[in-house]
């Protein structure tokens, strides 16, 4: 058996992976990367990328298809016509560019790459399956970083025509019938996109609600919008299981069963730790995730981990900040978690964006102020002919500090970073209110709310 030491290994490529080892080897250390498939992981590869991609285009077919009914804006077309294998091909090449660059970041960095399976044989040897045969690598420190799968539902095994979000974008055509499991994020974000694509889409959520992670105020546009775009959705309501014989998707109570070309289950992710042979570590854990500190070490000295295997929200961006720590800590500089927020993003229609607390999650006793401006009253809203929303600031009553911004509307996405940087820097309300924003943007209705909090607001 092939033998290689190094000073730290990381399991797995994605964001939180790749950032950590072309990091540390620019740090100085040596570095070996270890991932069974491609560069990039779940976000780029099957996840954020490409469903951002299939979402984008979903959004111009769409507005191809409003326009050829009568026209938008004074905008008239022939009927559309959707080349989805086209698309499809687009999309790859996006995330086929995007591969090859972290590829290329990791060489640059000095970084080696060994494509394989990796199994612990103890905290400071792992065994990896690779491509050439077995290979032992004895490292001094090595960080998990393997990622999330979808969770799954008793009565609907992925495979054939019951989906997971990997298979519903690789799809050679939308379905004509869609019923997807989950009205969480992923569930809404790929459900819109295939209704703007021609699709019959039933959203089926156990819950009392969408989105639960947010509040209703927040909620409220998309699920309009749901219903203008002819998406049925049925909450409080269960799925018992998928007769492929006959296409029908059971569900609980008095329901009928629903008839449907496809199901695409989203109800969620778990962490990625089996086969992995943790149980030689005896790693201490926080239900199924493994349990770090601030700087993501584990329970055994030597042993880090990062992203969706840890708890907390699983983004792409947590887990490339627990990589930069990880990669210093190794490296032998000072770094530890002490991020104040971390952004939320859902590209729904219209997005959705959180930093800091919702106004619910205040703690008791500390009073706070509420704030929102309509989107409705932003010139550049306007123009994109897209006003349905609002930007909210929830801050501290007793000196205004920013505790929350939270912001639903056309493009909010662009906006969140600005919102994050309000609460790492500890602004005041005072602080937003006071910088100028360029007219006409989105971004007036940021100073518009923090402005009714101080004074008045230029336009409310």
């Amino acid at each position: 058996m092939n033998e290689l030491r190094c000073s730290l290994l990381v399991i797995g490529g994605g964001p939180g992976g790749y950032v950590c080892a072309s990091r540390a080897a620019r740090l100085g250390v040596d570095t070996i990367l270890v991932e069974g498939n491609r560069v990039g992981g779940t976000c780029l590869n099957v996840g954020c990328i490409p469903s951002k991609a299939l979402i984008h285009a979903a959004d111009l077919y769409h507005a191809a298809v409003m326009q050829s009914r009568g026209g938008m804006l004074g905008i008239t077309v022939a009927a559309p016509k959707l080349d989805f294998a086209r698309t499809q091909e687009w999309s790859r090449g996006v995330v086929d560019k995007l591969c090859a660059g972290v590829g290329g970041l990791l060489e640059r960095s000095g970084v080696k790459t060994l494509k394989g399976w990796a199994r612990f044989r103890d905290g400071k040897t792992v065994e990896v399956e690779s491509e050439t045969g077995p290979v032992l690598v004895r490292a001094e420190n090595v960080v998990i970083a393997t990622g999330s799968r979808p969770a799954e539902v008793p009565g609907l095994a992925v495979g054939g025509r019951v989906l997971d979000s990997t298979a519903a974008l690789a799809l050679p055509e939308p379905p004509a019938r869609l019923a997807v499991i989950g009205a969480g994020y992923i569930g809404l974000e790929l459900g819109t996109a295939f209704t703007k694509l021609g699709s019959k889409v039933t959203l089926i959520e156990a819950g009392p609600s969408i989105l639960p992670q947010y509040d209703e105020r927040l909620t409220r546009p998309v699920r309009r919008r749901l219903g203008d775009l002819g998406i049925e959705l049925r909450l409080g309501t269960r799925s018992t299981g998928w007769n492929d014989a006959t296409g029908e998707l059971g569900l609980d109570g008095d329901n009928d069963p629903l008839g449907v070309d496809a199901v695409l289950v989203t109800v969620g992710r778990m962490p990625c730790t089996d086969g992995m042979g943790l149980d030689e570590l005896g790693l201490r854990q926080n239900g199924p995730f493994i349990e770090v500190d601030d700087r993501c070490r584990t329970s055994m000295r030597g042993v880090y981990a990062i992203g969706d295997v840890t708890h907390g929200p699983m983004l792409a961006h947590r887990a490339m900040a627990q990589g930069e720590i990880v990669a210093d800590v190794v490296a032998g500089h000072a770094a530890a978690w002490d991020k104040a927020c971390v952004p939320a993003v859902c590209f729904t229609d219209p997005e959705i964006v959180s930093v800091g607390l919702l106004p619910a999650e205040v703690p008791e006793g500390v009073a706070s102020k509420v704030s929102e401006f309509p989107f409705r009253a932003n010139g550049r809203a306007l123009t994109l002919d897209d006003t349905d929303g609002f930007v909210r600031i929830v801050s501290r009553e007793s000196d205004h500090v920013i505790l929350g911004i939270q912001a639903t509307g056309p493009g909010v996405s662009e906006l969140v970073s600005g919102f994050a940087v309000a609460i790492e820097a500890g602004l005041r309300a005072e602080d937003l209110a006071g910088t100028i924003h360029a007219h006409p943007t989105l971004s007036e209705a940021l100073q518009e709310a923090a402005l009714m909090q101080v004074s008045m607001a230029n336009h409310g």
